[in-house]
């Protein structure tokens, strides 16, 4: 009888639990993976194993051989870790050269959980996989760095890669986005809104269950890697579009405002995320949507706006929210 697969998840945030909790009901032994792992919080986030087998370790993801060492005998790794955003310069590129290495080393072949930094300010909209990386930021260049050198290390053979884009998030249980628990709380007060850029401008954003069940599916899909695969957009309308309709379903009074870039830096002095948010508001300035044709011909599309809005106001923090913290859009 063939031994379940291992399957093993780098990054214990918004993403890697609920990749989690999509692997464990087929059955694949499950290895969460981060720095340092509170074991028994995410046996209770992932639930019932069902019939997987969960496994929680300690790693240091930028150390190529640890990596190696938590990936042996690994069918895949998934790279679902995320720096603070105001680590990025110091840590993101180790990190996507330790869990490349590493991967690599092991044999796992490797899905990297990416955003769209990398193409700056797309031509057109929606845009593909194919176009090309402009990026216009910082950050967006060190995406772009990290992107090079995991198809470089995949044509090489070095390792088998691929990677999977995703917009903004939103859905239940994501403190690093817009509809952090600060977003809730304000709904649920009546109080206003808070957005950034242009709350008109169309944007995209993708729901958390569809990226977990997007990530599970790309890399059980031996076809799939040595390519960039942007992921299904459950809303790809104006921001304040969706804040209506989230303030229709909650009974808010609708009102809206967007942080101005001079507030978040003034926010930034004592947040150091904040600050980082500002180099990137030009995804709010011009129409930012991916195209994931590919992907949904391939796979599945995304879950309906409405069953996303019920999950996330559903959830616990819409009662016991923190107030503490600005919106932020960084990402797994």
């Amino acid at each position: 009888m063939k031994s379940p697969a291992l399957h093993v998840v780098f990054g214990t945030g918004q993403i890697g639990p609920r990749l989690a909790q999509q692997l464990l009901p087929q059955g694949h032994r499950v290895r969460l993976v981060s720095r340092r792992p509170d074991e028994g919080a995410l046996r209770e986030t992932v639930g019932p194993a069902a019939s997987g087998t969960l496994e929680v370790q300690a790693a240091d993801a930028s150390d190529p051989e640890e990596v190696a060492e938590a990936c042996a005998g690994a069918e895949v790794a998934y790279h679902c870790a995320n720096p603070p955003y105001h680590r990025w310069s110091q840590d993101l590129l180790p990190l996507a050269d330790g869990l490349r290495i590493g991967a690599g080393r092991s044999g796992a072949r490797l899905v990297v959980l990416d955003n769209l930094y990398a193409y700056g300010r797309p031509p057109t909209a929606p845009f593909d996989e194919d176009t090309p990386l402009a990026p216009c930021s910082h950050k967006g260049r060190l995406r772009a760095e990290a992107r090079r050198r995991l198809f470089a290390a995949h044509a090489s053979g070095e390792v088998q890669a691929l990677s999977a884009h995703a917009s903004d998030f939103i859905g239940p249980r994501t403190p690093r986005s817009l509809f952090s628990p600060r977003f809730l709380e304000r709904l649920a007060n009546g109080r206003p809104l808070e957005g950034m850029g242009d709350l008109d401008q169309v944007h995209a954003y993708t729901y958390v269950g569809d990226v977990a069940r997007a990530l599970a599916a790309l890399g059980q899909d031996g076809e799939a890697f040595g390519r960039a695969w942007h992921l299904p957009s459950t809303w790809t309308g104006s921001t304040r579009a969706l804040f209506a309709a989230f303030a229709e379903r909650a009974g808010h009074p609708g009102t809206m405002v967007s942080l101005s870039p001079w507030l978040l830096r003034l926010v930034g002095l004592f947040d150091k995320d904040a600050a980082g948010l500002v180099e990137m508001l030009y995804q709010w300035s011009l129409p930012y949507v991916p195209d994931a044709r590919r992907f949904e011909a391939r796979y599945f599309g995304a879950t309906p706006i409405d069953t996303v809005i019920e999950a996330t106001l559903g959830m616990p923090e819409t009662r016991t929210a923190s107030v503490g913290r600005p919106p932020s859009t960084t990402m797994a």
